[in-house]
């Protein structure tokens, strides 16, 4: 199959079809994507909250729950367990299909009828101000987490415990602000480390111990700067370095930040154990083509954030699927397509199902087979009245689309598009038929976190009940008792910025879905970086290179 250019009907931006991709769409059985890689991925993020945490009560039983869902949703929101339960039947809801309407306007009718939970995930304990959380316990203000314990503020961990700003972490323990830090205990203010001990301010090191403000360390005790010092030298200079005081942090900081744009020795890319396959932040995967954040999967394209999957393309935070694309959310199944938030085998168009097969335009069903909006047929009436819809929709030109914005769930700028997609603005988003938010988060009711004490030493615990407002989103936040309890046992000056605004600024420098052409600092070969210029970053080194100077 040859390549084709096209134009996107979004953007109007051209973009390339490569043979590659043809071959897969045509395995998968999807129509030829009208939108470049970016306007696919935004439309799929309308379907991902990030939200804000907010109080609010269950549409069925009146109950107090919390969620990251709008508070002027399209949908009922219901408790998660009430969601689960059998004080409601989805199938109650079934629509009749019509055919001289569009089959999108049909789902969405059926999608405002359908509760959603208030939170997604389960088996957890004592995690209720949380979403996306998973079998874990004692968790607080975080989202898309996974065995954990004890964590606050954090975004896509797992495996960690008794930890504080956390981003795309996994195996941290007593650990403070690391972002794609992996198997290490008290690491803190770091990135990109992996199997550190009692450290700081380190940077891509590996299997360091006592060591401060470092870069492309490894196997490494006692450093400080990448200098060696004796453990009485090293524990003399750590007391004169004063991590209670947030002028001080903030300089270090900066200090961090120089030496990441003019010392550290970047790879061109952030896969580990990956083969045949171009993207960032791949691990365990192999034929893996314009994919990112994505983890033991084969011959996958198009992607963004995900794991366990074969053969699919143009998916978003899905995992645990096969031989299926268009989709955002799907955690299982083979052969789903067009679909978000479901498990499914053999189906289409799918909202909030689990375990179904069989099934087209459905929203919300359990263990179900052969239903089309809702409703039940048996094996030949879904087959006739399914192949008689998609003729409709290709008529219409629908079939093959994606849900339209307008059946996103939630205003864009309260998506997880954001952080990927920062400057896209109410317009775009309005003319796509989605939702903004215009509503005021602001708040006055407090003082300026600015007027905090410089040092946790002289912060009093009465700081937990006195309201701040955060100096750049000017939303209202407040010290937690156990924050303040790990700041002050780690000696460490309280954080001055609103939780999300720190989680969503870490995230963003894993964001980047494109490449720049740079030239490798050893062997000056032509290389594609995952670095954007604005950076500043000076070191950039090929994989080869970066295997024989660094790891």
């Amino acid at each position: 199959m040859e390549s084709e250019i096209k134009t996107c009907i979004d953007c109007k931006n051209e973009f390339i079809i490569n043979s590659g991709d043809l071959i897969l769409y045509q395995k998968v059985g999807l129509e030829i994507p009208e939108q470049c890689f970016d306007c696919r991925l935004k439309q799929y993020f309308a379907f991902w909250v990030f939200g804000k945490f907010r109080k609010g009560v269950s549409d069925l039983s009146g109950e107090s729950l919390i969620t990251i869902l709008p508070s002027n949703a399209r949908y009922p929101i219901y408790k998660s367990h009430e969601w689960w339960s059998d004080a409601w039947d989805p199938m109650s809801f079934g629509q009749d299909y019509d055919s001289s309407r569009s089959f999108f306007d049909q789902l969405k009718k059926l999608q405002e009828k359908i509760p959603r939970p208030h939170q997604m995930g389960e088996n957890n304990t004592n995690c209720d101000w949380c979403d996306d959380a998973w079998e874990s316990k004692n968790c607080y203000l975080s989202r898309a987490f996974l065995k954990c314990e004890n964590l606050n503020y954090c975004f896509r961990v797992v495996e960690s415990k008794d930890s504080f700003d956390l981003t795309l972490c996994y195996y941290l323990q007593n650990s403070y602000d690391c972002l794609a830090c992996h198997n290490s205990y008290n690491l803190n203010f770091s990135e990109s480390s992996r199997d550190c001990i009692d450290s700081y301010f380190l940077f891509d090191c590996r299997n360091c111990q006592n060591c401060f403000m470092c870069w492309n360390l490894r196997n490494k005790n006692y450093y400080i700067r990448n200098k060696q010092y004796t453990k009485e030298e090293y524990e003399s200079e750590l007391k004169k370095i004063k991590l209670d005081s947030h002028k001080n942090i903030e300089n270090l900081k900066n200090e961090f930040e120089n030496i990441l744009k003019n010392n550290a020795a970047h790879r061109e890319n952030m896969n580990i154990k990956t083969t045949n396959s171009i993207g960032n932040y791949l691990t365990n995967c192999d034929k893996c083509v314009n994919v990112f954040t994505w983890e033991n999967s084969q011959n996958c394209r198009n992607s963004l954030r995900g794991l366990n999957t074969k053969d699919c393309i143009d998916q978003l935070g899905t995992w645990n699927n096969e031989l299926s694309g268009n989709n955002s959310g799907v955690f299982g199944g083979y052969q789903i397509k067009h679909s978000v938030w479901s498990d499914a085998r053999y189906s289409e168009y799918l909202d909030l199902c689990y375990e179904v097969e069989y099934c087209f335009g459905c929203v919300g069903l359990r263990k179900k087979k052969y239903c089309i909006l809702n409703k039940q047929y048996n094996k030949e009436g879904y087959e006739k009245l399914k192949s008689e819809i998609i003729s409709d929709m290709s008529k219409r030109g629908e079939y093959g689309k994606f849900f339209p914005y307008s059946m996103g769930f939630c205003p864009y700028n309260l998506s997880t598009g954001m952080m990927y997609f920062k400057d896209i603005k109410k317009e775009e988003i309005l003319k796509h038929g989605g939702y903004w938010s215009d509503e005021d988060f602001s708040s006055q009711d407090g003082i300026s976190s600015l007027e905090l004490p410089d040092s946790i030493l002289e912060t009093e615990k009465s700081i937990t009940l006195q309201a701040l407002i955060c100096p750049e989103s000017k939303y209202r936040f407040n010290i937690s008792e156990a924050e303040y309890k790990f700041h002050k046992n780690k000696n460490f000056a309280l954080a001055r910025f609103h939780f999300d605004l720190r989680m969503l600024k870490k995230a963003r420098k894993t964001a980047v879905l494109k490449s720049y052409p740079y030239k490798c600092i050893y062997c000056q070969n032509d290389i594609m970086a995952y670095y954007p210029p604005e950076w500043g970053y000076q070191k950039i080194a090929c994989e080869e290179c970066y295997k024989q100077n660094i790891a």
